[in-house]
């Protein structure tokens, strides 16, 4: 019985290996702190072992785990080789990096494949597998800059921006109430919640419909530079302008797709209405609104990524001491680009939260669509 099976990322992480060994050592040798032969050595075990292993015909849960724990410890090590050594790393210390990450690749691609029985572990994979294709891009970023000594002030390595998160959690968190509790959160529920009512009046009223849309086409297409500073002038410089952009970012985007939700169920739906004599408030409610869901939570999903654009665009045109926008247009004129990536960063994983609370709520109200249970495995 065959015990071995291809895998292409296995070896080529091999053969990065053996296209290593001739190009030691790893940081040059006028580095400030060596790295010692025995941390080469245990590199290039873990690398090697887990790249053979990949062949081998293991349950997927062990392979998994063994690719895992290789490629990880191997990509720490050879952080940890680096930190110091700033721009001192050789051709050896890339290729070893590439062959880690392919054994990650390796360890991302049997993990896709499986197929858990229980809810848990399904969830688990599909919070894991994001997890370890995101720390892999964390990771090639820090080898990068610090490997090649790509200067601060053009790309500051992840490891930095993290000390300076753990550093500035008052003032980042000063930051988000400013811009996201009060003016995205109440210009997006504002927005969404008035493009939302608008809609039922212009379905209900043709004048409207046809009189809005070519509007909300028109509006949608403004830049936000041109609106924010004007916004600033009539509602001052708190929150309140910032809050009114994005208001007028979020308007058209639900009106127009809640429009062409509400047209989306079909004539023969609709006849079946007739026939039971239902009113137009009972066809909406019963018919109409549950098929435009899907199109109402596209809305808000598109919404809750450009009311935190918008919030913040909109802070670079006059705000007070506090704001993301503001942080990150005085922070970049002092060149202290950590604190400015370390804004990024934070308003990144907002942005993601958002959406994915956004997410959540539509798989739990419209389960019942095909979109979503399609979706489901």
């Amino acid at each position: 019985m065959n015990q071995f099976h291809f895998s292409w990322q296995g070896l080529l992480s091999l053969l990065l290996c053996l296209l290593a060994i001739p190009a030691l050592p790893l940081i040059a040798t006028d580095a400030a702190i060596p790295v010692s032969s025995g941390t080469t050595f245990v590199i290039f075990i873990l690398i090697g072992a887990a790249a053979l292993l990949s062949f081998t015909k293991l349950s997927e849960g062990l392979c998994a785990a063994i690719l895992f724990f290789a490629a990880h410890a191997a990509a720490w090590l050879l952080l940890a080789g680096i930190s110091g050594n700033e721009g001192k790393a050789q051709a050896s210390f890339f290729i070893l990096i590439a062959a880690a990450w392919l054994l990650a690749w390796r360890c991302v691609s049997i993990l896709s494949a499986i197929r858990s029985r229980s809810a848990a572990g399904s969830y688990t994979l599909r919070l894991l597998i994001p997890a370890i294709f995101g720390a892999w891009i964390l990771v090639i970023w820090e080898a990068a800059t610090r490997g090649a000594g790509i200067p601060f002030i053009l790309l500051p390595p992840p490891s930095a921006i993290g000390v300076r998160i753990a550093g500035s959690l008052s003032i980042l968190w000063t930051d988000v109430q400013q811009t996201i509790f009060k003016a995205v959160l109440i210009g997006y529920i504002v927005g969404c919640a008035s493009g939302f009512i608008v809609a039922i009046l212009a379905d209900r009223v043709a004048f409207l419909r046809r009189g809005l849309l070519p509007i909300g086409n028109l509006v949608s297409a403004l830049p936000i530079i041109g609106v924010a500073p004007i916004m600033v002038m009539w509602f001052g410089f708190d929150w309140e302008s910032k809050a009114a952009v994005v208001i007028i970012m979020t308007f058209f985007p639900m009106l127009v797709n809640t429009v062409a939700g509400l047209a989306a169920s079909g004539n023969m739906e609709r006849d079946l209405m007739r026939t039971y004599a239902s009113s137009y408030w009972q066809t909406l409610f019963k018919l109409r609104l549950p098929a435009a869901a899907p199109f109402i939570f596209n809305a808000l999903k598109i919404n809750s990524t450009l009311a935190l654009i918008g919030a913040i665009v909109a802070e670079f045109f006059g705000t007070p001491m506090s704001g993301m926008g503001f942080r990150i247009s005085t922070e970049i004129g002092r060149m202290n680009v950590d604190m400015v990536w370390a804004e990024i960063a934070v308003a990144a994983v907002a942005g993601s939260v958002f959406y994915g609370i956004v997410a959540i709520i539509e798989r739990m109200t419209t389960f019942w669509h095909p979109s979503i249970r399609g979706g489901q495995t």
